[in-house]
């Protein structure tokens, strides 16, 4: 399984990116999809993710109500929408992959996910 990220940047304190992931070697009904992001001299942490059936999500509650994420079953590819972004969004994002037969639960661990993509930069200026 192969992941791509895009959609990072530079944004102000209280504006809306897109991160987007683009899955290959598997579709997303085999996958149950993460994002995780890590920010300067901290540990990378869970955002959230979407199930293999996508009707489970699971969000970490300092994201709850401001991102979203996706699927575009077509493309293969799983979006985060981020709104409402605070400074101390910053960090890199990466989203994750990993081959499950649990097709409702969406872990939040960072050892439960097998496949990573290369991390993309989202900055929130104050």
């Amino acid at each position: 399984v192969q992941l791509q990220a895009s959609g990072g940047g530079l944004v102000q304190s209280g504006g809306s990116l897109r991160l987007s992931c683009a899955a290959s070697g598997r579709t997303l009904s085999d996958l149950v999809m993460g994002w995780f992001r890590q920010a300067p001299g901290k540990e990378r942490e869970f955002v959230g993710g979407v199930s293999r059936s996508g009707t489970s999500h699971n969000y970490a509650d300092s994201v709850k109500g401001r991102f979203t994420i996706s699927r575009d079953i077509a493309n293969n590819t799983v979006s985060l929408q981020m709104n409402s972004l605070k400074p101390e969004d910053t960090a890199v994002y990466y989203c994750a992959a990993d081959r499950t037969p649990n097709t409702i639960v969406v872990p939040s661990r960072k050892y439960e996910y097998g496949y990573w993509g290369q991390g993309t930069q989202v900055t929130v200026s104050s």
